[in-house]
């Protein structure tokens, strides 16, 4: 009887507009849910047969609830910890058995360092070696407040300029008596092998007009010899325009702790000959240089504008920050600055077709796809900004039209049922 499926019909429109309701609802509760996504209920008809050649409905099914995976607004936090994707893909963490993914970027650190979220599932990254290289290894980023290697020193960039009116000393450098026997000294620390701290004081000594020798010693408190050594020296030349001419190689003269040096002999269970090279700065004789971009040899004081070296020693992790393709940089308190990972972030062909897991965590379906691991800023993927917040992307006023279109519609489902029964009412009644 077609009058009995009107009332199939009704109650279908009020299963289906109460599903709606309830994903309505359910936006509405998580207006305040980090990275969460908006989802709206998609109906479809049913058919039951036909009625002469025209289809007869059956009512209203829900085929579906779709994910609004647009683009929610950014907060800005205090925390560097604090992630958002800005584009497409989805933050990958792990809780130890399987993989997740997430546009939640509130993270932190456990007990153990690793970056986790609020579940503690880890945020997985491509990770760094010792070298601060990132390598294609994916695995759980971890800040640990440990101890950075060092670096020995292996160069040394002097920018001086010689007194050119100084006089020229008779016999040249004396390590007995570096002062008298010397024009111009500095000093700066360079770093053995272990990350220890050695004093370094470099004398030049004027021995004919343009040309100066320089001696570098180490005291015996840092020597392997104990004694006070000149461990590194040179020639340096000047032409009739100040410029440097030319410069002799390096030769190591220790004397006591090895004879045969090849570098720097330092104390403390250090490497031996340690390789040190000096710069000071490009000559014209077998560099093309000018002469006059580092020492030089004019008639004014003699003095040290400019020295460095590129050791540091061991340093702990005092704090990182995160670029906008994903690079976590760890600063140490030796002032070295090295990149420890690079955050992961995923794409799917079908990202709509992800399961959710709750707690803002949707796992890969055969719906989706398998995901397209990567880097951010790159493939498609959306860049990452620290210190930020993807707020949830629920528009609240068109919730409250979505919800009295929904109430109106279950009320007319209602008014249908009500009607159809009505009818059959005055059906039972024809009899009387």
């Amino acid at each position: 009887m077609g009058t009995l499926t009107s009332l199939f019909a009704g109650v279908s429109g009020i299963n289906a507009n109460g599903t709606s309701l309830s994903v309505t609802g359910n936006n509405i509760a998580n207006t305040n849910t980090v990275g969460f996504k908006a989802s709206r209920a998609i109906f479809a008809d049913v058919l039951s047969g036909s009625t002469g050649r025209q289809p007869v409905g059956r009512g209203v099914l829900v085929s579906s609830v779709d994910k609004d995976l647009s683009q929610g607004s950014f907060e800005s936090t205090g925390n560097v910890l604090d992630v958002a994707i800005d584009g497409d893909g989805f933050f990958l963490v792990n809780n130890g058995v399987g993989n997740f993914y997430t546009r939640a970027g509130v993270f932190g650190t456990d007990s153990d360092g690793f970056i986790v979220n609020p579940e503690g599932h880890q945020l997985q990254g491509f990770l760094a070696d010792s070298a601060g290289t990132v390598t294609g290894l994916l695995g759980s980023i971890q800040l640990k407040s440990n101890i950075s290697n060092p670096n020995a020193t292996s160069a040394i960039t002097v920018n001086s300029n010689l007194d050119s009116r100084a006089p020229v000393i008779a016999g040249g450098f004396d390590i007995t008596d570096p002062i008298s026997s010397s024009n111009h000294t500095s000093a700066l620390s360079v770093i053995d092998s272990l990350g220890r701290s050695h004093l370094l004081t470099i004398y030049y000594t004027k021995t004919a007009n343009n040309s100066w020798d320089w001696n570098a010693t180490v005291d015996g408190a840092d020597t392997l010899s104990g004694a006070t050594e000149v461990q590194a020296s040179g020639t340096l030349t000047f032409n009739a325009a100040g410029g440097l001419q030319a410069e002799s190689a390096i030769t190591y003269p220790v004397s006591g702790s090895d004879p045969a040096a090849s570098g720097f002999q330092f104390n403390g269970g250090s490497a031996e000959d340690q390789v040190i090279t000096f710069d000071f700065g490009t000559n014209v004789a077998t560099e093309s240089g000018s002469g006059l971009d580092g020492t030089t040899q004019f008639g004014v004081i003699s003095s040290t504008s400019f020295q460095s070296q590129n050791g540091f020693t061991p340093g702990e992790l005092q704090s990182v920050t995160i670029s906008t393709d994903g690079l976590v940089e760890g600063l140490y308190n030796n002032g070295e600055a090295r990149i420890l990972a690079q955050i992961a972030v995923s794409t799917f062909n079908n990202p709509r077709g992800l399961n959710p897991q709750g707690s803002n965590l949707f796992s890969e379906s055969f719906a989706s796809g398998q995901a397209n691991v990567g880097v951010p800023a790159a493939g498609g993927r959306g860049r990452v900004l620290s210190n930020s917040l993807e707020l949830s992307n629920v528009d609240l006023a068109g919730e409250f039209i979505k919800m009295i279109s929904a109430q109106r519609a279950f009320q007319a489902n209602s008014r249908v049922i009500t009607a159809t029964d009505q009818l059959l009412q005055d059906l039972v009644n024809i009899i009387r």
